[in-house]
């Protein structure tokens, strides 16, 4: 098999077994599965109860048994399907759908071989120029995986029966795939909002078994690494409010922006299998990963609300054009917030998921020492007698608009995002970020400073305009005032990064409570002159 190298680093993670490059399901789980695929006059699954049953068996033919599910699975799989679906519902899902599913598991080794024949094909022809196997993209290793979303399809079957391995997961920073605990969590805790996460999951695929989607979806760890800019052109981004473990709370019982966003997505549930944590310097970029599930509400009132089509165009790969950059922000960072390094690493993680690095080189968009004492020069980006290591921060307007949109409800940042076109433009060059209060809620962070570093970080990639959703935070009250009063001014980056430095050095040293839009808003008369001032702080 081609690229067996990328299938030798994933294969562990598997629940397929190799030999002589060769996948396959071993015999007792082939029987199994043909069984299951003829229907439950055969097999004999028409309950949650029949059902965990059956995964259990299975499990025990690939000897996972040794890795116990969370004790209350069977339970959760037992109340959904025997209690909260509706009877016709229940018979339609183990006589049509389950069957099918087993049939999609029965394909999954040729399945996986076809896409790395695939993948093999697009290096040597040049398409992508790079490996896109599927494989483990360790932290500090940037690359992409392009998967069809037939084999998302049936690597998603295989998490709803549990066949992934669990063991070695934690150990190389991988989150939960198998949805065990997802049921688990359904009946040790019930809450309404995870019962309709799970009707999410459950209508994808319903409907990929109705009509199986015959386009791809990368996943791309981005890292941001010594080098320079080069070329960047401007594509599509739709922030999401990441933990540090791509999915989040997904299988478990979170049910924020990110979460949602993986419900009513399900095929991003994939990325899972094969990207570790994000370290520091990380950005996840996905492309192409179809919508199927129409919602309403947030966290707790969270509904699935019925079917969505997704009528986005394709590109050349095959790939719908949606585009999803997960950052992480720092958690519950209180004072250390304020910080010079914390700046910046909340800056270089927006600029690293913000810029396009496919085909590109990249530099440190900061660094951190020299705080105040860049010297920049517009020419040629690089301060005189220095190399391009030695700049701050390059002099470049801060020419990204910045949209202010209060927000109905707390993830109107897709739908309006939708609405306003910023996930399908086909234009790449006038598409800008689709973002909010990243970091903000539960995490804690300070909103003022997360606009700021975020408008900083789409400048610095070249982004040309921000959708900036507030959901009617009073903090944020001013954004469009200071925001237009810095662009008619032409404030740099570098002139926003000294004014940002300058206030969280009030804040640190006590001499200030107010927050930045509101500190910077009386100082604006005299802005000029300050900015002088922190220029020639040698």
């Amino acid at each position: 098999m081609e690229d067996w190298e990328d299938l030798k680093s994933i294969l562990s993670f598997l629940p397929a077994i190799s030999r002589s490059s060769t996948l396959f399901w071993p015999s007792s789980v082939v029987e199994a599965l043909k069984i299951i695929s003829d229907g439950p006059h055969r097999s004999l699954i028409s309950s949650g109860e029949t059902l965990f049953d059956a995964i259990s068996s299975l499990r025990r033919s690939l000897s996972l048994s040794s890795e116990t599910l969370v004790l209350s699975a069977s339970d959760g799989y037992s109340l959904f399907f025997d209690r909260l679906t509706s009877p016709q519902d229940s018979m339609r899902w183990f006589e049509e759908v389950v069957p099918a599913m087993a049939n999609l598991l029965l394909r999954l080794p040729s399945l996986l071989e076809s896409h790395y024949r695939r993948a093999h094909e697009l290096l040597r022809k040049g398409e992508f120029g790079i490996h896109t196997g599927l494989r483990l993209l360790n932290s500090q290793q940037p690359g992409i995986v392009l998967l069809s979303q037939e084999l998302i399809g049936a690597l998603l079957t295989c998490s709803f029966f549990c066949l992934f391995p669990d063991t070695n997961r934690d150990a190389n920073h991988l989150p939960t795939i198998n949805f065990g605990d997802l049921f688990a969590s359904l009946y040790d805790c019930y809450r309404e909002n995870q019962e309709h996460k799970i009707k999410c999951i459950i209508h994808y695929f319903e409907r990929i078994y109705v009509s199986m989607p015959k386009g791809y979806v990368s996943f791309e760890r981005k890292v941001h690494s010594r080098g320079f800019i080069e070329d960047q052109t401007r594509e599509a981004l739709e922030v999401d409010f990441a933990n540090k473990y791509l999915g989040g709370g997904a299988l478990r019982y979170g049910c924020v922006q990110e979460e949602i966003r993986f419900m009513i997505s399900p095929e991003l549930i994939a990325g899972m299998l094969f990207l570790p944590a994000m370290a520091d310097n990380e950005a996840i970029e996905i492309v192409g990963a179809e919508r199927f599930s129409s919602y309403t509400g947030y966290a707790s009132s969270f509904r699935f609300s019925g079917d969505y089509m997704d009528t986005g165009n394709v590109d050349i790969y095959g790939r719908r054009k949606t585009r999803i950059v997960a950052i992480d922000a720092l958690c519950n960072p209180r004072i250390r917030q304020y910080r010079p390094k914390c700046l910046l690493r909340e800056i270089n993680k927006a600029f690293c998921g913000f810029l396009d690095q496919s085909g590109h080189q990249y530099k440190l968009l900061l660094k951190d020492n020299g705080l105040h004492g860049a010297h920049f020069d517009q020419e040629d980006k690089r301060p005189n007698g220095k190399s391009s290591d030695d700049i701050l921060l390059v002099d470049e307007p801060s020419s990204s608009s910045v949209e202010r949109n209060e927000g109905g409800s707390a993830n109107e940042v897709f739908k309006n995002a939708e609405k306003n076109g910023y996930q399908h433009l086909d234009h790449q060059d006038e598409i800008g970020i689709a973002t909010g209060n990243w970091g903000c809620g539960a995490f804690g962070g300070d909103p003022e400073l997360k606009a700021m570093t975020q408008w900083l970080g789409a400048s610095q990639a070249s982004r040309p305009s921000i959708s900036y959703y507030t959901f009617g935070i009073e903090a944020l009250q001013h954004l469009d005032q200071v925001t237009q009063w810095i662009l008619s001014h032409e404030w740099t980056v570098g002139d926003l990064w000294n004014m940002l430095v300058e206030y969280s050095s009030q804040v640190l040293n006590g001499e200030t409570t107010l927050g930045f839009l509101t500190w910077l808003l009386p100082s604006t008369h005299n802005a000029e002159a300050m900015m002088v001032d922190l220029t020639n702080t040698p």
